[in-house]
């Protein structure tokens, strides 16, 4: 029989993880969405600060992680084969055009962001993302994994996504609306955020990553609306998108070759 797990290390995982969701975040937040008692915060952010994990947020108000927590995942070399090989070109995209980049990959009747270049970039609209998982039906990135999968895979997809409670997945009229979602995005070749979801300042747009006739992923750019128009959006941003989708399918089958050998 194993031992019981040390409550206050998993107090303290939690703290993390919440922390890492925001750039600032109050005592008040954390014992919101922790449900940890606020002297219990205060103990586990003192030993966090000791550790180098957590620094006071600017002017003194609320906290935030430091670069430390990196150094968390150093050891880390898994992952699915399409973020092995797609890293490079998201850093490159966010290089060229500044905008975040994201691959996500299926989870589900969801897809979870397995690379992401919010780090890198200086105007990104959201904070730490890696792990997230996505609706399907409202997001840019599992949008393009709905329209671009195969037929039989949409079958599967669509019969977990009619069992969720969650009306994300689940809305009235489930399959007329992903057909309206295939029908749109394959149109287009590329996917965007339902305009619905907030925050509605931000977009994403998102094209598939295949491997043979399967999609191994998806990647996408995030962008203030009032910034870029639709102009740049399908003269600038789609191409960039689609060129490093083609890369990252090059890549990943020269890694395919060479684990065989």
């Amino acid at each position: 029989m194993s031992d019981p797990p040390v409550q206050s290390v998993l107090r303290a995982l939690a703290l993390l993880k919440e922390l890492n969701r925001q750039r600032n975040t109050t005592v008040d937040q954390l014992h919101r969405n922790t449900g940890l008692p606020k002297p219990t915060i205060m103990r586990l952010l003192g030993t966090l600060a000791a550790a180098g994990l957590v620094a006071k947020g600017e002017r003194g108000i609320g906290y935030r992680i430091t670069s430390e927590v990196a150094a968390l995942s150093c050891g880390f070399h898994g992952g699915p084969l399409v973020a092995e090989a797609g890293k490079p070109w998201a850093a490159d995209l966010t290089r060229r055009l500044k905008w975040p980049a994201a691959i996500a990959v299926a989870d589900q009747a969801r897809v979870a962001i397995s690379v992401s270049t919010i780090a890198e970039s200086s105007v990104s609209p959201f904070h730490a993302t890696i792990g997230v998982r996505l609706s399907m039906v409202t997001r840019a990135l599992g949008r393009a994994w709905l329209a671009f999968c195969t037929e039989a895979e949409r079958q599967i997809l669509l019969r977990m996504l009619a069992a969720s409670p969650d009306p994300e997945d689940c809305p009235p009229n489930l399959e007329r609306v992903v057909q309206g979602i295939v029908t749109t995005v394959r149109r287009q070749g590329y996917a965007l955020r339902d305009p619905a979801v907030e925050p509605r300042s931000s977009d994403t747009v998102a094209v598939p990553i295949l491997l043979g006739s399967q999609v191994a992923g998806t990647i996408g750019l995030s962008y203030f609306r009032s910034v870029v128009s639709h102009a740049t959006l399908v003269d600038v941003l789609v191409p960039a998108l689609q060129e490093a989708s083609r890369q990252i399918t090059a890549s990943m089958e020269r890694l395919s070759h060479s684990r065989e050998r």
